[in-house]
């Protein structure tokens, strides 16, 4: 399957690697990609592809079978592209994923290679397409394209009847990450509110998935103050795109909510300058939860699952809203506005609001919410908040897939922090404490009673402005589709 699998009305997609499955060995299975690991020495498996002389010929070459290391050596007149995993007691399959991302980059030039999968289908797949994955955007042909892997890189992996299944897992998770990439990656004059949603309902519709999409006059009828309000100063108005997956006997309901800023200037509580441009990455909790219902109706995931994704771009004019504006958000609640900067919890509380009317089982929320987050936990490492079991859960699962997450509390003794003298609630403390967490006790003030519920704060993660490393590019990572997925699936199965 050649991505990308949808066809959307994006300006540019990425492009990676083109895989396909079978169970031997092709009569022509040009270059060889070998796994190797470091334990007394360099070692090297026995695989159907065949390893006679194979460690010798690397040991002459320095191989070391070092995390990420690529070797290549010409054997019996066939090229061997060796790969290394790190410690042989340590590989598990984020290290697997890892190192065929690495792999996946080297292979500019290799017009067809095959693969076998004694580490796994599933982590052998999905590092191979989400390490091969590159952006050009706009630029113009060059030089350049030829140092990266594209879908003219063919890749046969070879598994057991068996697998097939994990192998079509392992292709579906992978693709709907790299769709999120390609929408968090697409300049925001490009991608605003309308546009996205045009782009949302095309997706929908090459999968399955009923959509309904909703203007700033239903929003203005129906009491979307939130969402309005974030959206005013802006000459792009909101959206509000409601998505539905329902297999006949679901009997399971899942809600999902994800911020969509188009593009985040702060609105009057205007950002410094340096790195603005980033802020296209905003609406990187909405493009997952895209990915991830997209997944869930190509995987035939017997769950209902609902996405309710606010679409806004945040802009300082004339009608923008105000510091000490006060507003009044779906459902009734009041909040004041004291940092217009704070705007994702606005237009994620309408949505929470409206999922929550529908009284869901589960309710996944994940948004590029606060720089506090990088500040607590780091450029790699998501935020979950939210009911204590789910939370956990949720947690473990993203390390278990590889996008590390880590369990947070919400404070009791901000409860009185959250106090406005005009409003029910107010947007921000004004403090430089916990200002992560105070966003998630602010969500939680939206969420209907009984619910299980998260909030993943993806501020970082959702994002790589450093190198390339692993299977992750720079820019758009895709985070947390994976981890979004996979609860699905638990979720699914009855947890």
């Amino acid at each position: 399957m050649t991505y990308p699998t949808f066809n959307v009305s994006l300006p540019a997609r990425g492009r990676t690697l083109h895989t396909e499955f079978v169970t031997s060995v092709p009569a022509d299975p040009g270059a060889a990609l070998v796994p190797v690991a470091k334990g007394e020495g360099l070692e090297v498996p026995v695989t159907a592809l065949g390893a006679g002389g194979l460690l010798e010929a690397l040991e002459s070459m320095g191989a070391t079978g070092k995390a990420g290391e690529i070797t290549r050596v010409l054997l019996d007149g066939r090229v061997v592209i060796a790969f290394g995993l790190g410690d042989s007691d340590e590989i598990d399959d984020e290290a697997v994923r890892r190192a065929t991302g690495s792999l996946a980059r080297a292979l500019s030039g290799v017009p067809r290679a095959t693969i076998t999968t004694e580490f796994g289908v599933g982590p052998v797949v999905e590092g191979l397409l989400l390490g091969g994955y590159s952006y050009a955007g706009l630029k113009n042909p060059g030089e350049d394209d030829a140092e990266t892997p594209d879908s003219t890189t063919r890749i046969t992996v070879v598994g057991d009847e068996g697998n097939r299944a994990d192998y079509d897992r392992a292709v579906a998770a992978a693709e709907s990450t790299l769709l999120a990439r390609d929408l968090v990656n697409t300049p925001a004059n490009f991608l605003y509110p309308e546009s996205y949603a045009e782009i949302i309902s095309q997706v929908a519709g090459q999968c399955g998935v009923q959509v309904e999409v909703f203007d700033e006059d239903y929003l203005e009828k129906n009491g979307f103050g939130g969402i309005l309000a974030v959206g005013r100063g802006s000459a792009r108005p909101p959206r509000l795109v409601h998505l539905t997956w329902h297999p006949a006997g679901a009997a399971t309901s899942v809600a999902l909510v994800g911020k969509g800023i188009t593009f985040d200037t702060g609105g009057i509580s205007l950002k410094p300058a340096s790195k603005m441009e980033e802020m296209i990455s905003d609406m990187g909790g909405s493009a997952a939860m895209v990915g991830a219902l997209s997944a869930a109706a190509r995987l035939n995931l017997n769950v209902r699952v609902e996405a309710w994704l606010p679409l806004a771009e945040n802009m300082p004019s004339g009608s923008a809203t105000r510091p000490g504006d006060v507003i009044t958000h779906y459902g009734g609640i009041t909040s004041e506005v004291l940092n217009t900067d704070a705007e994702g919890r606005l237009v994620l509380a309408d949505a929470i609001a409206r999922a929550s009317e529908d009284h869901p089982d589960y309710l996944l929320e994940a948004a590029t919410l606060t720089g506090a987050q990088l500040v607590a936990l780091g450029n790699r490492t998501a935020a979950v908040m939210g009911s204590e079991e789910l939370r956990d859960l949720v947690a473990g699962i993203g390390r278990s897939v590889g996008e590390p997450a880590w369990a947070m509390p919400l404070l009791e003794e901000q409860e009185e922090e959250m106090t406005s003298p005009v409003a029910d609630i107010r947007n921000v403390h004004n403090a430089r404490t916990g200002g992560m967490l105070y966003a998630g006790l602010y969500l939680s003030r939206f969420v209907a009673d009984g619910t299980q519920w998260v909030h993943l704060d993806v501020a970082g993660p959702a994002w790589n402005s450093a190198g390339t490393y692993g299977y992750t590019p720079k820019r758009a990572t895709g985070a947390p589709v994976r981890t979004l997925v996979a609860t699905l699936e638990r979720i699914a199965a009855g947890l």
